[in-house]
């Protein structure tokens, strides 16, 4: 398994990098990291926009899938679904946790929760990947 330093560097010259994903902790079944809530990530009313929700969650359970694949394989998510319960305010920090819900041969389920700096849930992000 590839270490958080080494998975981070990949992440930083892509997208995740651009909107400022750092990865906090790495094992084969739990991915977490944070995400600085800038107004370039923002709707026009100063909150985090749903895409941005969903991007930062799609990042995390493709984090905890890559690091299980061996040389040559890629993944893909093939479904994804997000709730919205709450928001993020500009220049504060979202958490997110994903946690593996199935690792099997070809698909792997992940189920993200984001939350805001209070704590408060605000998005729950389920994704299969291949």
């Amino acid at each position: 398994m590839p270490d958080i330093v080494a998975v981070q560097a990949r992440l930083d010259p892509l997208f995740p990098g651009l909107m400022g994903v750092r990865l906090t902790a790495l094992a084969p079944d739990r991915v977490t990291a944070e995400m600085r809530v800038r107004p370039d990530l923002c709707t026009a009313g100063g909150i985090l926009h749903g895409g941005a929700y969903m991007a930062f969650a799609d990042t995390l359970g493709a984090v905890g899938t890559f690091i299980q694949l061996q040389p040559g394989q890629r993944t893909t998510t093939t479904d994804s679904s997000t709730k919205f319960m709450a928001g993020a305010k500009v220049d504060t920090v979202v958490t997110g946790e994903s946690v593996a819900l199935h690792r099997g041969r070809t698909t792997m389920v992940w189920q993200t929760s984001v939350r805001n700096a209070e704590g408060k849930l605000c998005a729950v992000v389920t994704q299969t990947r291949w």
